[in-house]
């Protein structure tokens, strides 16, 4: 768990393993495999691109189901801590407004401005997540997040 005050500016989180060895040697991996059939196409090649295909699958499904899963997680998280913190009549206006993204990028916000935001997000339904954490002033750090 990292001590660093978490902010807007720092809060994003890479894997350097994934973000900058498996998932760059992946792509480069089909891209090449696509060039290479493309130039001299037979059953070599054409097994190279289909195992490259299923490995670019297999590296951005490891990434992606845990990240979803992680996402459901935050989204009910949040809907009790509204339930504890906003009135009955604003938390069931979230419920029926709020995307998961809405849930994801409130709960940066302390318990003092979430009301506010809550109330701000649902005026603009359409607001996005970067908006609403740029608006966020005493930040609420998640240091558990994968």
């Amino acid at each position: 768990m990292s001590k660093t005050p978490q902010t807007f500016a720092n809060h994003t989180q890479l894997n350097p393993l994934y973000h900058y060895f498996t998932s760059p040697l992946a792509l480069i991996f089909l891209v090449w495999s696509i060039t290479r059939f493309f130039k001299t196409p037979g059953y070599d090649t054409g097994y190279f691109l289909v195992g490259a295909l299923a490995l670019f699958g297999v590296v951005s499904v490891a990434r992606l189901s845990p990240l979803r899963a992680q996402d459901r997680l935050i989204r009910l998280e949040e809907q009790l801590r509204y339930q504890r913190l906003l009135s009955p009549a604003l938390a069931d206006k979230a419920a029926a407004t709020f995307s998961p993204r809405h849930y994801i990028a409130l709960r940066f916000a302390s318990d003092a401005e979430l009301a506010g935001l809550v109330e701000n997000v649902i005026a603009n339904p359409t607001m996005k997540g970067r908006k609403i954490k740029q608006q966020i002033t005493t930040w609420r750090p998640d240091y558990f997040r994968v």
